[in-house]
C-alpha cells in the first residue's frame, strides 16, 4: 500500500491510499491509522477483490455472521470511519461488492484481498471518535459523550 498526503488544514489531513495486489485491506488501514496517529476519520474507496469475507450483524447471537466471497468482485463502495477503541484505532467499514452477473453483495468488511488495485480516500475529522462497548448489543458503538 502507497499513502500520500493531499492536503492540511489546522492539523487535519485528507490522504490518498493506493493498494496493490494481493494487499490484505484490514489490517493495513489500521496500521496506517496508527501510524498516522488517526483519532477519527472517514473513508470511502473503490477498486476490487479477488477474495473478500463481509459479515452480517445477527441481533440474536451477537456476533457477525461470516459471508465468504471467493471471486473477482468490483469494490462499488467503501463507506466508514475510524474512531479509538482501548487506545487503538478502530476500523467500522461497509461495503458493496459487484459480482460478474451484475448481482450486489454487501455487508461489514471482516477481511480482503486487493485485485487488481484499491483506492480509498480518508479524511481526518475535527475531534477524536472514541467507542465503547454497548451492553445491550455487545458492539463498540461511537460513543459521542467521550
Amino acid at each position: 500500500m502507497k499513502s500520500k498526503l493531499l492536503f492540511e488544514e489546522n492539523q487535519l489531513k485528507t490522504f490518498a491510499l493506493v493498494f496493490d495486489k494481493n494487499d490484505d485491506v484490514v489490517p493495513l488501514l489500521l496500521q496506517f491509522a496508527e501510524d498516522n496517529h488517526l483519532g477519527g476519520a472517514r473513508l470511502s474507496g473503490i477498486g476490487g477483490f479477488h477474495r473478500a469475507r463481509v459479515g452480517y450483524f445477527d441481533r440474536d447471537t451477537r456476533q457477525y455472521l461470516p459471508i465468504d466471497i471467493n471471486e473477482q468482485v468490483e469494490l462499488l463502495s467503501l463507506v466508514g470511519n475510524f474512531a479509538r477503541k482501548d487506545g487503538k484505532p478502530a476500523l467500522h467499514a461497509h461495503v458493496v461488492l459487484g459480482k460478474r452477473d451484475g448481482s450486489a453483495h454487501g455487508g461489514h468488511l471482516l477481511e480482503g484481498r486487493v485485485w487488481p488495485t484499491m483506492e480509498i480516500m480518508v479524511v481526518e475529522t475535527p475531534a477524536q471518535l472514541q467507542r465503547t462497548i454497548d451492553q445491550v448489543t455487545g458492539l463498540p458503538l461511537l460513543d459521542l459523550a467521550a
